[in-house]
């Protein structure tokens, strides 16, 4: 990896990225279903031009180290004012505890209120103590209960 004292940079991701991307991503969840290159290349092209939606990508110098994925939402609640999700937050291993993903995740939301959004809402694997420890103290806090209903058949992550 980088020096820790090379500088973070964040960004969102363009379409060049993408093996960085899922370099990373495969660091979230390493058994993850195998797709094709051809689907993830459409897939990532889908997702830069959803309007709303938002890959980011921070940089340790010049090394991809971390992403996660924002998502705005309209909403006809609340003034007409939108909401925020967050997905796929993944910091690389190598460079975890030296406040990359405090940064990304810092920087995410500073973008969810520039669009105007009234909260941010993610979620997180029930048995993850570390990441619901981290995301209280980027001051998320636990005020409803997520669920979740997966197509029959697929497979469900379980907790390690």
């Amino acid at each position: 990896m980088t020096s820790p004292d090379a500088p973070v940079s964040i960004r969102a991701a363009e379409f060049d990225d993408l093996p960085d991307v899922l370099k990373l991503l495969r660091c979230l969840n390493p058994q993850d279903l195998h797709a094709p290159a051809e689907k993830h290349h459409e897939t990532f092209e889908r997702m830069l031009n959803l309007p709303g939606l938002t890959v980011f990508l921070a940089h340790l110098g010049s090394k991809a180290v971390a992403t996660c994925t924002l998502m705005v939402i309209p909403n006809l609640t609340r003034g007409s004012s939108p909401f925020a999700l967050i997905e796929n937050v993944v910091t690389h291993p190598d460079v975890r505890g030296q406040g990359i993903g405090r940064q990304l995740i810092t920087a995410v939301c500073d973008n969810a209120w520039k669009e105007g959004c009234f909260k941010i809402m993610l979620l997180s694997g029930t048995q993850n103590e570390k990441a619901h420890r981290f995301y209280e103290q980027m001051g998320f806090q636990t005020t409803k209960k997520g669920f979740e209903l997966r197509r029959p058949g697929f497979p469900v992550r379980r907790p390690t």
